[in-house]
């Protein structure tokens, strides 16, 4: 494994991840969507508080999922590579984590599918990104 290539696919994917975060999820609709079950989600100033943690967590999955792409990896093209690691990243991420967060928590089927639509775009960009960035060691 290039264990470079690793680690700047690694920080790419996590700046892509946050950043198309931080558009679809406040400069859309979405954002107020959240703010219609506050007896659910955090405050703005509360959110700010744990947000370190998140953002740490969120490194270390984007390590591991490049792990992943690194062991999977079929030597094609890098985009097409990634775009299909991260759209099978996304269909996960919004069938384990959006769908069951629809049925445990209160909350609308229009927030569900906004963020549904969101994750699926954030993963598919960070799987992009790994493809572009990881080359395996020849």
């Amino acid at each position: 494994m290039n264990y470079s290539r690793l680690a700047l696919a690694a920080l790419a994917a996590f700046a892509v991840y946050f950043a198309l975060g931080g558009v679809l999820f406040t400069l859309t609709p979405l954002a107020n969507e959240f703010r219609n079950f506050p007896a659910v989600y955090r405050s703005q100033d509360d959110l700010k508080r744990v947000m370190p943690a998140g953002m740490a967590a969120t490194l270390v999955a984007m390590v591991v999922l490049v792990v992943i792409y690194a062991l999977l990896n079929r030597a094609g093209s890098g985009l097409a590579e990634g775009a299909r690691f991260g759209a099978l990243i996304g269909v996960f991420s919004v069938c384990s984590f959006v769908v069951h967060n629809y049925v445990n928590l209160n909350i609308g089927l229009r927030l569900t599918i906004a963020q549904a639509v969101a994750y699926f775009v954030e993963w598919t960009a960070a799987g992009i990104v790994i493809g572009l960035i990881y080359r395996p060691l020849k």
